[in-house]
């Protein structure tokens, strides 16, 4: 006898490499649903006589076959196509309702192929034809069809996850801040890296907003931790203090405000955010800065970059309710610049030592760019970095910066 095989053929596209799922541990289980003890009795000699060592277990119609996958769900179902209580297609729809994960080889006749190729488009995974299959390829065809049913599956839920991960992709993109800028005489040069694989968006946030009088006020922020939550915090955050902004709430209160939003959607305890902010009024040559536990910031002013440390009051929600964040002076001379930027960007190794690229490292950086204009300085800056950390896996760390110059 001979066995007919409807897929042998299939072709992978150019340059995937074929997935093969694992095989069952045990003995596969196999439901033969078939209502002529003759034609069982043949499958069951096949069975016999293969190399495949299977369990099979028998149900003569549709009916016996729902009360067994009601408790049990097979590798594979051997499905014949004239069952007293479901015929053809109809039983092969049937069948896929009740086990939509169970691979499924029909039985059919000898002048009924164009049925068995027809069970393929409703959910089959292969077909026999009766009176034509050797035990060698029977065994085949059943290993086939549940290792096909797998593939499926896990193709599957590749595409699922794929569809997930690019919704994900849409809503981070869609968090990510837009500067609000409504004057002319302010450049803002943003970057934003996150430390996630294949991330958008992480727990450091920054923003920028010109108020209606020219004032410019920026924001950095990082909140402790890397993941989706903490990412989540950080938007939080960043949507608090621009609308603390729009309402003229800045300073000391601005921060005080900042630090009950983040007691109130922290998920543990041990959560806290740095940050710092800067008001700067239009004509002045000296900024307004709050500090909250964050590094500081780097003033440029032609060939000259200086690193900046203003008084500083404690990390949000490290002592709830009892910080104290001192607003400081930053002068920024006319022309010069601002850089705002979280500890990702110092805090990757320095070459393949131990030793960490630190403030004095960054601050070697920018000076060694100090005549680049603000984009390339900021990408200089941030590729110095990552340079250094190569050899250590990279910079690990979320990434935030922003440049601020205005007239």
């Amino acid at each position: 006898m001979v066995m007919s095989r409807a897929r042998d053929g299939d072709l992978l596209p150019e340059g995937e490499e074929p997935v093969v799922p694992p095989w069952p541990a045990t003995e596969p289980s196999v439901l033969l649903v078939e209502d002529d003890p003759g034609d069982a009795l043949l499958v069951e000699e096949l069975v016999a006589d293969s190399a495949l060592k299977i369990r099979l277990r028998w149900a003569r119609s549709m009916a016996e076959a729902a009360e067994v996958l009601a408790t049990e769900v097979p590798d594979c179902v051997l499905l014949d196509l004239h069952l007293p209580d479901a015929q053809g297609l109809e039983a092969v729809s049937l069948l896929r309702a009740r086990a939509e994960h169970v691979a499924v080889v029909v039985l059919t006749g000898l002048a009924e192929e164009e049925t068995g190729l027809a069970a393929l488009a409703v959910g089959a995974q292969d077909y026999l034809i009766k009176g034509r299959v050797e035990p060698e390829l029977f065994g085949r065809a059943v290993r086939y069809a549940i290792q096909r049913e797998h593939a499926e599956q896990a193709a599957a839920a590749l595409q699922a996850s794929r569809m997930q991960a690019r919704e994900n992709a849409r809503l981070e993109r869609g968090l990510l801040p837009r500067p609000l800028l409504g004057g002319e005489g302010v450049r803002v040069v943003t970057r934003y890296r996150p430390g996630r694989a294949q991330a958008l968006l992480g727990g450091d946030f920054y923003d920028i907003v010109q108020g209606t009088d020219g004032t410019v006020h920026a924001l950095v922020g990082d909140v402790s931790g890397h993941g989706p939550d903490e990412a989540a915090l950080g938007v939080a955050l960043r949507i608090a203090w621009r609308t603390l902004v729009l309402s003229g709430v800045t300073g000391v209160e601005q921060v005080a405000r900042l630090e009950e939003i983040l007691l109130a959607e922290r998920g543990r305890d041990d959560v806290f955010a740095t940050l710092v902010s800067i008001t700067a009024t239009p004509g002045a040559e000296e900024a307004r800065a709050v500090r909250a536990g964050h590094p500081g910031v780097l003033v440029r002013h032609g060939a000259d970059i200086e690193w900046v440390e203003m008084a500083a009051g404690p990390a949000l929600g490290v002592v709830p309710g009892g910080g104290r964040w001192p607003v400081a002076g930053l002068r920024v001379p006319a022309g010069g610049s601002v850089v705002l930027f979280t500890d990702g960007l110092f805090e990757g190794h320095a070459g393949d030592r131990p030793e960490r690229l630190g403030e004095a490292g960054l601050l070697a950086l920018a000076r060694e760019r100090a005549g680049l204009e603000p984009d390339a300085f900021v990408d200089g800056l941030i590729d110095g970095a990552e340079a250094l950390a190569e050899p250590r896996g990279g910079l690990a760390d979320d990434v935030a910066v922003v440049h601020l110059s205005w007239t």
